[in-house]
């Protein structure tokens, strides 16, 4: 069983409109696809207690994250409401909490020891400017060397959390440095 066309493009359609990314619609398209085959009914025909049973399966034998199920609950959501025109209210639906987990952060003397171990200079810079930046790993895998302005020691990050694009503010002498060996 697959997803209707007709149900399958007005959903892409919607997600186009509210400018979600490629990837997220095509994710959102698997999942709802997923869901219509283990349930082996429409979409259209799938009531709360099938989603929630569905999604309890999910958690309870196949171990999915947290983050997964939102996904599959706001595939869901999207279809429901915006492709079919119904309630969300009335579908019961509630999202799961998230484990708040706190981050691993080294000290100022682990992240010399650090960047001082390095031997590539390369490597070496990309860790310089990661901690002189305050940068997640995402904005510094895409990094390129004309994001780097080295006169107004700033970086640009195009494509930050939400695909944001943002200055990183750098009173550092690191900059100038990874800039020159970078270039």
């Amino acid at each position: 069983m697959n997803l209707n066309k007709t149900f399958e493009s007005l959903q892409i359609k919607e997600m186009q409109i509210r400018n979600y990314s490629p990837r997220t619609i095509k994710t959102y398209c698997s999942l709802l696809i997923k869901l219509e085959k283990d349930l082996g009914k429409s979409l259209y025909e799938v009531t709360t207690e099938d989603f929630k049973n569905w999604l309890h399966y999910l958690i309870t034998k196949k171990g999915i994250s947290v983050s997964t199920v939102n996904q599959l609950i706001s595939a869901f959501k999207i279809f429901h409401v915006d492709v079919c025109h119904r309630k969300w209210e009335e579908f019961h639906v509630r999202r799961p909490r998230k484990e708040k987990k706190l981050p691993i952060v080294l000290s100022l003397q682990e992240v010399q020891r650090m960047i001082t171990v390095t031997n590539n200079i390369k490597h070496r810079a990309i860790l310089m400017l990661t901690y002189s930046a305050g940068l997640r790993r995402m904005e510094v895998l895409q990094i390129k060397p004309r994001d780097i302005d080295s006169q107004r020691m700033q970086v640009r990050i195009v494509q930050g959390v939400n695909r944001n694009q943002k200055y990183s503010e750098n009173g550092n002498p690191t900059t100038v440095k990874t800039g020159t060996i970078i270039q």
